[in-house]
């Protein structure tokens, strides 16, 4: 389990420069999500490079059925831009990304949700540009291969996820691509996502964030083999933000997720902290997110030990 020569006796910048923060979104979602910690961190002094994965952002699909009045029948005949994106596009998007930042200092990939696949696989491709993994309530495959892999576990069982399906438009075998309608009137159906997705929340919070999420994400990223190996990302030091009151990616699962990456590499085991909000909430509580960003050990030569910090009152 130890690292092969090439990552071992390539140390990662250590300049003494504050991290760029690469920000990874989740499914459904776009670099507008990070808008909210952005602006804290760059208060904080720190920089930060929010990433739009291939289709997403302004590159996402909006088609004219799914504005208002809807027209589900013609949309869930659409073809998907999203249908041929893979993870293994995602990680080569954001590698070339941590590639061009790491000439100015040392390089945090942060993830949320299922960003973590993306910032695994850039780690597996590059872990000597990367400084830290952060995961922020996020998929960190050890053991089965995708998220999807593991929601038929125990963990998963308190999810909220599930009983969403009557937001699914059309058939995503035959789209590859699974398509929620997040332009739904329907009161009962906002008001069970709302409870999976961020129940701390206001519901004009709850409306403005739904209106930033794009309908559909590619079947292909939520199955790939997104396993982090111990000789490439089992070396990069990475911290995991456990959101307790998370019904989308349960608690009991983001738990699972750290002890078995801990026991993958007992020698290199997360830095965990703890927030009290649910899945997407933690977007509403920037200045929290940022600080915790802002005291993590700062980045270190491969295998060398980091440089000590306070810990936050949040630590776990």
């Amino acid at each position: 389990m130890t690292a092969t020569p090439d990552h071992a006796t390539h140390p990662r910048p250590t300049d003494g420069a504050r991290p760029t923060f690469v920000l990874v979104h989740g499914s459904g979602s776009s670099s507008f999500m990070w808008a909210t910690i952005q602006r804290e961190l760059a208060l904080l002094g720190h920089r930060s490079y929010a990433v739009d994965l291939p289709g997403h952002g302004f590159d996402a699909q909006y088609p004219v059925a799914y504005q208002a009045p809807q027209d589900l029948a013609a949309w869930a005949a659409e073809e998907s831009t999203l249908a041929g994106v893979t993870l293994a596009d995602n990680v080569a998007q954001v590698t070339d990304v941590v590639r061009r930042l790491a000439g100015h200092g040392p390089v945090v990939l942060v993830g949320a949700s299922l960003g973590g696949t993306t910032i695994t696989g850039v780690a597996n491709e590059v872990p000597e540009l990367v400084s830290r993994l952060v995961y922020i309530s996020a998929w960190s495959c050890v053991t089965h291969p995708s998220p999807v892999a593991y929601m038929g576990e125990p963990e998963f069982a308190a999810s909220l996820l599930p009983r969403l399906a009557g937001l699914n438009v059309g058939d995503p075998g035959q789209l590859g691509v699974g398509r929620a309608n997040y332009r739904t009137a329907d009161r009962e159906l906002l008001a069970a996502l709302k409870a999976a997705t961020m129940a701390d929340g206001t519901d004009e919070q709850f409306l403005a964030f739904l209106n930033i999420l794009q309908p559909d994400e590619s079947l292909a990223v939520m199955t790939s083999d997104a396993r982090g190996h111990v000789d490439t990302w089992g070396t990069v030091p990475r911290s995991y933000v456990r959101l307790t009151e998370d019904l989308s990616l349960p608690i009991a699962m983001q738990d699972r997720l750290i002890a078995e990456a801990d026991a993958l590499t007992p020698d290199n085991p997360y830095d965990v902290h703890t927030l009290t909000t649910s899945h997407a909430g933690f977007v509403l509580r920037p200045a929290e997110v940022a600080a915790l960003l802002d005291r993590l050990p700062r980045a270190t030569p491969a295998h060398g030990p980091a440089e000590p910090t306070e810990a936050p009152a949040s630590a776990h």
